[in-house]
């Protein structure tokens, strides 16, 4: 079991905040094969402070979507504490500080990675946020910027004094985005160092990467990104895995079923005509695997109606059965 402050996780594999990704659909979908703690896409502290719409559908939420994690991203004091005091009129459970995203114009704005070069800025923000706060915090980091600043455990160590009950670290730095090599070396320093659980992230695409990293680190938990695309599985098979279980990967009629529950459940937030666009990239990730798909893709990419959407799923299931 899983414990991040008085909060008790059944499982200790999360599904990640991941930005245009990890709606409410979609994390529905992973909750209905396995997942337990999912976080809501990263919100910017700046937008929730102005009450946009867009910030406002984000943290949509039902009472089946539980236990649930907020992340925020943002560097500013005023606006970080406006946000918190927004938050406390919605229900969730966690609250996280990304100090990791890479993007460029996350770094540009000194958000995210970008933080990484300020360790002693990371500690002042995150006493902030753990005073106010009435759930919870929690942050993320990677292992440092680039190749010459791994300090992850220098920013791990403040982090831990600042207050925060759990660590995620993903193992490369904001340099490497998301390419080849994750840094286990690092995670495994971090784990020893602190005495609040750590969660680590990095090339989770199975059970075999994820006792991998669950044995080189030590670490106590698991986030789960780019492993869970088309793949709600995942955390079946990993948790199979762990406990010494087999796993019978979905068959076509299987991986089907999934797709149709996905994309009605994005029809039913969204509406149809913007569901077609939204769900065009989880079709490409559903059926990545399966031969002669390239036309269905094609295909998905350009239809712009429900129906034609469907008839899509339809011909892979005909074609694989």
């Amino acid at each position: 079991m899983l414990r991040i402050g008085d909060i008790k996780l059944k499982s200790n594999l999360i599904l990640s905040p991941l930005a245009g990704i990890s709606d409410l659909p979609f994390r529905m979908i992973n909750r209905k094969f396995g997942c337990h703690l999912a976080f809501v896409e990263m919100i910017n502290v700046r937008s929730l402070s102005h009450k946009s719409k867009k910030t406002k559908m984000m943290l949509s939420t039902l009472r089946a979507d539980s236990p649930l994690g907020v992340q925020l991203l943002g560097f500013e004091e005023e606006f970080i504490k406006r946000a918190i005091d927004i938050l406390q009129y919605y229900k969730f459970d966690v609250l996280d500080f990304n100090c990791a995203c890479p993007e460029k114009k996350v770094v540009r704005r000194k958000e995210g990675a970008a933080l990484l070069k300020e360790p002693k800025k990371i500690h002042k923000l995150l006493k902030v946020i753990v005073e106010r706060s009435h759930r919870p915090v929690t942050v993320k980091i990677r292992t440092g910027f680039n190749s010459e600043s791994i300090n992850a455990k220098e920013v791990a160590l403040l982090c831990e004094d600042a207050g925060v009950k759990a660590l995620f670290i993903h193992g490369r730095t904001r340099e490497q985005f998301y390419k080849p090599g994750v840094d286990y070396d690092t995670i495994r320093n971090v784990k020893k160092s602190l005495s609040i659980p750590v969660i680590a992230s990095g090339d989770i695409f199975n059970a075999s990467l994820a006792k991998k990293m669950l044995e080189e680190t030590g670490c106590d938990a698991l986030a789960i990104a780019r492993g869970s695309f088309g793949n709600p599985w995942i955390f079946k098979e990993i948790e199979a895995s762990l406990k010494g279980r087999l796993f019978k990967r979905p068959n076509v009629s299987q991986v089907y079923k999934a797709m149709l529950m996905h994309f009605n459940l994005i029809v039913d937030f969204y509406g149809a005509s913007k569901a077609v666009s939204l769900f065009r990239k989880f079709f490409n990730w559903y059926v990545k695997g399966f031969s002669n798909v390239r036309h269905l893709r094609e295909k998905a990419c350009s239809v712009r109606k429900e129906q034609d959407m469907l008839e899509v799923m339809r011909i892979f299931l005909k074609m694989h059965k």
